[in-house]
Parts: C-alpha cells; structure tokens; sequence
C-alpha cells in the first residue's frame, strides 16, 4: 500500500485515462504479483537473487523501464507548461495501461526480493499445489483490491485531474517519483541482495 513505482503507475493511468485504464494497470501490477508468488514460489527467484548478474540485469532493465514512464510522465508535463496549446488526450487504453503496470512490477527486482523472502516461510517443507495456489493468490487479490480502489477513487476524480495545471503536476510528480526510482535503481546496480 506504500506509494513507489505500482502507485505512480495506477495514478497517472487513472489520472489520464480515467477508471477504465486505472483498472488495466492495476491488473498489470496484480499480474506482476501473481508473476512474483510463482516464480518464488516454485524457487526460481531464489536463483535471481543468488545470481548477481541475473539481479543487476533486472535491476537495469527495470531502471530503465521506470526512466522511460517517468521521462515520458515529465515530457508531457513540460509539453503543456511550454505555452503551447493541450493535446487532446489519447483515448484509454487498457493494454497499455495493463503492460505497463505489469512491466513496472515485474521489473522491480525488490518484489524478487520481498518474495523471495517471504513467500517460502508461509509454505510447508513438502507444499502441494494448492498450497502453492493459496500463497500466490493472497497478495494477487490484495493488490487487485487496492489498486481496483485506488484507480476507481482517482478515476472519479478525473475531472478535477483534468485541469490543465492539475495534470501538468501530477504528471511532473509522477515522472520525478519513477526517474527518483530508476535512477536510484540503476546506481544500486551492482549491489547484491
């Protein structure tokens, strides 16, 4: 529920494409969970955190992903700030909101991390599938729940999120926050978990 990458994601989805595309990325980022519980759930995050090469490449690739919604955030913040007339907003898009909250979750080498840590201590030494299945489930559906509330709560305020000067912040805020992130990310690089 803390505000990072995820939130920043859902928010500007919800902020500019209103609930439909809010709810897309919020099943992204609930779909990079779900991503996450199986992966550490069958061990193969446990590999990626073993691995320090396997670790940085997606701790860079993530960097950059997040550098990208974040310059892409701030170019449109800056575009209409410059004096020049508004964009007519782009119709919602789901898809791209659903890729990029999966993208932004699955590139977020610290959810390989938190699983990796936490998934295995709530499965027994020899799990059955359901077991498995009840794992992963748990923090899919709470994260669904919360970006499914957090995106219909921004998307009902998409009129007051309309105003020119409202959205120029709120994109300027959202792109400093994922640039802040990629880039602290991308320095982060060559640590190990």
């Amino acid at each position: 529920m803390s505000p990072g990458p995820d939130f920043a994601v859902v928010l500007r989805h919800s902020a500019v494409g209103g609930r439909v595309s809010g709810m897309g990325a919020a099943l992204g980022v609930a779909t990079g969970i779900l991503v996450w519980s199986v992966v550490a759930a069958v061990g193969v995050a446990g590999l990626l955190a073993a691995s320090a090469v396997a670790f940085t490449v997606v701790k860079l690739a993530g960097a950059a992903y997040l550098l990208y919604l974040g310059g892409k955030a701030l170019w449109a913040a800056r575009r209409g700030s410059a004096g020049q007339p508004e964009q007519p907003a782009a119709p919602p898009d789901p898809r791209r909101a659903f890729r990029d909250g999966l993208l932004c979750n699955v590139l977020n080498p610290k959810c390989a991390v938190f699983f990796v840590a936490l998934v295995p201590q709530f499965l027994p030494a020899d799990p059955t599938v359901a077991d498995t299945v009840l794992t992963a489930a748990i923090p899919v559906v709470l994260t669904a729940l919360w970006f499914g509330v957090v995106a219909n709560v921004v998307g009902a305020m998409r009129r007051l999120l309309a105003i020119p000067r409202v959205r120029r912040a709120l994109d300027a805020v959202t792109g400093t926050l994922l640039v802040a992130v990629g880039v602290r990310l991308a320095a982060q690089a060559r640590t190990v978990p």
